[in-house]
């Protein structure tokens, strides 16, 4: 779409940095805004050769601390192209708010398909189940990587990440919070009371889903992971269990909950738990620890959601469609406390 005006910025001072530090760039740029990313505006460009560009920036406005950290994308990004997972080529970084307003990186444009919809409607029936097991073969690709070797030992801490996921974003959600949900509370005390005891590292893309990738125009194959500002290293299950919420989330959400999925060629929460334990070499996540992830990842979505509804209010989110995620906060928040009282042992 044509550039929001409040996410415009002077494009001849973006055209001068290109030129000095991206090689092979010819100017003039052209510039145009994709419809998705709530959280970095993130643009389309072309250069006067035809060749193509995608800049993710900080929103304007006041922020969240920690949040829209695009430098962190870039490093994660620039680190992986080094591997065999997925990722757009980082081209360059500018720290300087002088040059468009506010910290903007430029990566490889990768000219694919991004799939919206989980049920996979543009696609033929036998077709579709190879879309989501590539999307769980590619996370495990992402999770066998030797982190340290990358240089990404400083990345996050390793430990205890479901815990401090758990505070940072319980804190993120205070500090956007525009209505009391009895289930988030709730949530907030009795989740850090009942953390589970595996402590496994990895590296984490943060917000893993379908229409964070990619995939190749006509192949059941990913092109590109993209999005990862809340990348940082953390816990393998946590990751894969928010790829399978999708499972748990009802038809009217864009969930999978509620559909044939057997005529609709899809797989089952099971059979991509499977997939991946198979790939990671690894044994089955039980019963009650993979109901407690599944609840921390409903309770993370609900935090993120209040966030881009609070940054809607104010008139600093990037999608058009933030404003919905209001809506949501409290939905999640309530099924996420239901899964947690339908545990042995747990108490409303």
């Amino acid at each position: 779409m044509a550039v929001q005006e409040k996410h415009r910025f002077d494009e001849r001072s973006l055209e001068r940095f290109m030129a000095t530090e991206i090689e092979g760039f010819v100017p003039p740029v052209t510039v145009e805004q994709f419809k998705g990313g709530q959280s970095n505006p993130t643009y389309r460009l072309t250069d006067g050769a035809g060749r193509r560009y995608v800049l993710r920036r900080k929103p304007p406005g006041k922020l969240l601390p920690s949040a829209h950290a695009v430098d962190r994308e870039f490093r994660v990004i620039s680190a992986l192209n080094k591997t065999d997972v997925p990722t757009p080529r980082a081209y360059a970084l500018c720290e300087d708010e002088a040059v468009v307003g506010t910290a903007f990186y430029v990566m490889e444009y990768c000219d694919g398909r991004v799939l919206w919809d989980p049920l996979l409607p543009e696609l033929p029936r036998e077709a579709r189940a190879a879309i989501h097991y590539a999307k769980v073969e590619t996370l495990a690709r992402l999770h066998a990587v030797d982190y340290v070797a990358l240089g990404l030992a400083d990345f996050g801490r390793p430990g205890s990440y479901v815990a401090r996921q758990i505070s940072r974003w319980g804190k993120q959600y205070k500090a956007s919070e525009t209505e009391r949900i009895e289930a988030m509370d709730r949530l907030l005390d009795w989740l850090p009371a009942h953390l589970p005891a595996n402590d496994e590292t990895v590296l984490v893309h943060g917000d893993y889903r379908l229409d964070n990738m990619v995939f190749h125009p006509t192949e059941p194959r990913v092109l590109g992971i993209i999005d990862w500002e809340i990348s940082t290293l953390g816990d393998p299950l946590a990751e894969l269990s928010y790829l399978c919420m999708l499972w748990r989330t009802p038809k009217d959400w864009g969930g999978l909950l509620g559909h044939d999925l057997s005529a609709l060629g899809l797989p089952a929460e099971h059979e991509m738990v499977e997939r991946y334990c198979a790939l990671a070499e690894r044994g089955l996540p039980e019963p009650a620890l993979w109901e407690f992830y599944m609840a921390y990842n409903l309770f993370r979505v609900s935090c993120i959601r209040q966030g881009v509804y609070a940054r809607a209010l104010d008139g600093t989110a990037s999608n058009v469609r933030a404003a919905e995620s209001g809506k949501l906060v409290r939905p999640a928040a309530d099924l996420a406390w239901s899964i947690v009282t339908s545990m042995d042992g747990a108490t409303p």
